[in-house]
């Protein structure tokens, strides 16, 4: 089968998030599809078939299937954009987290996505151990926590204990504050699903665009994610969905036989 690798949300290789992209006539076993991911040992390998006018979806890290991922649906719309001859403007994908749409703008790719609700919780103890700065609050979504910090350079520095968020009950822990240049900054680790940080990441934005927008009162927000290959986003709040624009690079084309 054709695979290839993609930078999302940047225009340079070696920037941004690398996803590698497997298009499907038929859907394998998906035991086979998560041997695949492990092999391939990025953050995300991401599976898709083409259904009449929709793309079913699915996302496996190297450990496991997940029901979200931002830059790895970036990268398959890039590959069916670029590589499989699609005429459309718009993609729709259609998801274990609903239809997913992407659309092409230039060299941009404007993801629509559903929002994700946030509760203010008391900053679990593990949490505390593992970041070992000052936590101004904290919140839990449906499986990710967002820890707010004082600012940029606190996100930018952070060295966690990955071993010690291994512990907590959420898989996802996102770091996030204002930013110096951009509206807000993030970093985002899952060390429990085999990802101690991922580079840049759309389903993290899914919590942290409605959250800037209603402390920034304002819809239209720029976002970096702060890991070392960096990654920026545009973004906008529209009350239950977000759209994410960012850009994609292919770095590899090449054949997996299995």
């Amino acid at each position: 089968m054709n695979l290839y690798q993609v930078d999302a949300f940047t225009n340079e290789l070696f920037k941004g998030n690398p996803a590698a992209v497997c298009p499907l006539k038929n859907w394998i076993s998906e035991n086979v599809m998560q041997t695949i991911a492990e092999e391939n040992n990025l953050s995300e390998t991401v599976f898709f078939v083409q259904n009449k006018h929709q793309f079913e979806i699915r996302w496996f890290t190297p450990t496991c299937e997940i029901d979200l991922c931002g830059h790895a649906t970036l990268a398959a719309a890039h590959i069916i954009f670029t590589e499989l001859n699609y005429t459309k403007k718009r993609i729709e994908f259609s998801s274990k987290s609903g239809i997913l749409t992407v659309e092409k703008n230039n060299d941009w790719y404007i993801l629509n996505f559903p929002s994700e609700e946030i509760k203010e919780i008391e900053t679990p103890i593990i949490v505390q151990q593992a970041l070992n700065v000052p936590i101004l609050k904290t919140f839990k979504g449906k499986w990710k926590i967002i820890a707010l910090l004082q600012n940029e350079e606190f996100v930018q520095n952070l060295e966690p204990n990955f071993s010690k968020l291994t512990e907590l009950e959420f898989p996802g822990v996102i770091v996030t504050s204002k930013g110096d240049s951009s509206d807000f900054v993030s970093r985002f680790f899952a060390p429990k699903i085999g990802i101690n940080e991922d580079p840049v990441t759309g389903s993290a934005h899914t919590l942290l665009i409605p959250y800037w927008a209603k402390i920034l009162n304002k819809n239209i927000l720029t976002a970096k994610q702060l890991s070392k290959r960096t990654g920026f986003l545009k973004c906008k709040n529209l009350e239950n969905r977000v759209e994410m624009s960012g850009q994609a690079v292919t770095y590899l084309k090449g054949k997996i036989t299995i």
